[in-house]
């Protein structure tokens, strides 16, 4: 009996991981034990990035929140505190956007606060 070797498939397989790697330096990216492991790692790395860049945004949004924030006289600790006991509900992705795009709306709301 002759032998069988999977061979079309262990091909496919193969091809896909060299695929996924393309353009990755040196043997990464032409040779098949280190191309699977960068897969495997950069595979990590992005399921990993993809929880990390919820809080990386909202960083961001803090930094331009509490600038804004002191260019009204404010500290961004204050004008939290200040938007949670005046009840106005607006969350951190829309208040970074106002700083940047529309200072004046943000100017307002600093003043309700202070």
């Amino acid at each position: 009996m002759a032998r069988v070797t999977n061979a079309p498939q262990s091909r496919r397989r193969r091809k896909k991981v060299l695929k996924e790697a393309k353009g990755y330096r040196g043997g990464r990216g032409k040779l098949l034990k280190t191309a699977t492991v960068a897969v495997m790692r950069s595979r990590q790395y992005a399921y990993r990035d993809r929880k990390k860049r919820k809080g990386d945004f909202r960083r961001l949004w803090i930094v331009r929140i509490n600038a804004a924030a002191r260019e009204n006289g404010l500290t961004y600790s204050k004008l939290i505190s200040g938007l949670k006991k005046a009840g106005i509900a607006l969350d951190r992705k829309v208040l970074a956007e106002m700083a940047v795009s529309d200072p004046k709306a943000f100017s307002e709301i600093a003043s309700m606060v202070s």
